[in-house]
């Protein structure tokens, strides 16, 4: 092993996928609606506030019917049902696992609601894999402010230097990287498996 001792994993979009446009596709929306409806939940400031934890789902779904009260009704519809919003990914148990049985210890580290994790379960079925980590609705943290990675940190007692994070978000990575962690910006499964064995982390 390399001086790497500690691999901190993002959720969506790296554990798991999140194709949030696929979804509400999905549930009846033309294109034009979708993108609407993405504008006014996804791309909003309220969805990082629903990451944030504390906020309740009804508090939240209202936020997102203030910026567009037209389609609330569409807005209220299209996530009245989540599951299938986050999607299992086959490859996730098996590398946290791989990982693991390397001598790595396995972190999460997610911008993650609690309707997230509870609306998707068979999408989460890795979370016990891991050897721990924070879901900021739990802690009242999002990335990329710095003190969620400080947390971590003092939490499970990672030295900067010894720790690698991998998330989809470049502003996310450029934090970690700005605390003395190393980082690598998930494109997909290949590149980032390129990128951590470049920093000698190998399983």
């Amino acid at each position: 092993m390399g001086k790497i001792k500690t691999v901190v994993l993002d959720i969506g979009g790296v554990l798991v996928g999140f194709d949030f446009r696929d979804f509400i596709l999905s549930k009846g929306n033309d294109p034009e609606m979708t993108e609407r409806i993405i504008r006014d939940t996804v791309h909003s400031i309220w969805w990082k506030e629903y990451d944030r934890g504390y906020m309740t789902d009804d508090e939240i779904m209202d936020k997102f019917c203030e910026g567009d009260p037209e389609i609330a009704d569409r807005i209220r519809a299209t996530f009245a049902d989540i599951k299938g919003m986050l999607t299992r990914r086959e490859e996730t148990i098996p590398w946290i696992r791989a990982l693991k049985a390397a001598g790595y210890q396995v972190l999460l580290l997610s911008n993650y609601s609690q309707r997230a994790l509870d609306g998707c379960p068979d999408a989460n079925d890795f979370l016990d894999e891991a050897d721990g980590g924070i879901l900021s609705f739990r802690d009242h943290l999002i990335k990329p402010d710095p003190a969620i990675y400080r947390l971590l940190m003092e939490r499970y007692h990672l030295v900067a230097e010894e720790t690698v994070f991998v998330d989809d978000t470049p502003e996310n990575i450029d934090a970690a990287v700005a605390l003395g962690w190393a980082g690598v910006v998930w494109h997909d499964r290949a590149q980032t498996e390129r990128e951590l064995h470049a920093l000698g982390v190998n399983w």
